[in-house]
């Protein structure tokens, strides 16, 4: 029953968040909502997913995204990937202003949500990335808004969950902005010591 468990956990962390698993007599069910339609799955298919060879598994998963029912992680993003965003963004926000912006974020950071969570060291990678052309950049010249605003749409277009927080500071007076996943922050949320409290969160297509 336990390793029945096992296998239902690791199944579902790779799946759509459109599509849910049921344990059955004879296997597994997978239901996916969006398309209304079932796919059932052998008791010795589901065991994979928790004891199976790493060549078994992506033999499943394949199938299972051929099917709809997940979604192939994509590759992290390339430094010049990267810096493009993060000029991009600094440029709308100097030309259009940060609030425009943040109303704009429904159109680049979509809704999609994969099962599965960010993992922190993809987090990291792209917190060092985005900081490094902040840094080395006069253009962008360590500007928070642009570091928040592309770690949450990059975060987001891969499915990945991420928000992102406006927050103020009294005395001195003074704004900064975050965006938090898998535990980190992008940039950090006390530079320097300072604490800002939250006046502000978006979690998700510019909500």
């Amino acid at each position: 029953m336990a390793e029945d468990a096992d296998a239902l956990v690791a199944m579902t962390r790779i799946l759509s968040p459109h599509c849910c698993v049921i344990r059955m007599s004879s296997g597994a069910l997978i239901a996916d909502w969006r398309r209304t339609r079932f796919l059932g799955m052998a008791t010795a298919d589901v065991q994979k997913f928790a004891d199976g060879s790493s060549e078994e598994r992506a033999e499943l998963v394949t199938g299972l995204i051929r099917a709809g029912c997940a979604t192939a992680r994509r590759k992290e993003h390339s430094n010049v990937e990267v810096g493009l965003w993060l000029r991009a963004v600094h440029l709308l926000i100097r030309t259009m202003g940060f609030g425009r912006v943040l109303r704009l974020l429904s159109l680049a950071a979509p809704d999609y949500t994969r099962a599965d969570p960010p993992s922190a060291q993809d987090v990291a990678r792209l917190k060092r990335a985005v900081q490094s052309h902040s840094r080395r950049s006069w253009f962008v010249n360590d500007d928070c808004k642009a570091e928040a605003v592309t770690a949450f749409v990059l975060l987001r277009r891969c499915g990945l969950e991420a928000v992102l927080h406006v927050g103020v500071r009294e005395h001195p007076f003074a704004l900064h902005a975050w965006t938090s996943s898998a535990g980190l922050c992008i940039p950090d949320a006390d530079p320097r010591g300072h604490a800002f409290a939250p006046v502000l969160s978006i979690n998700g297509g510019g909500r």
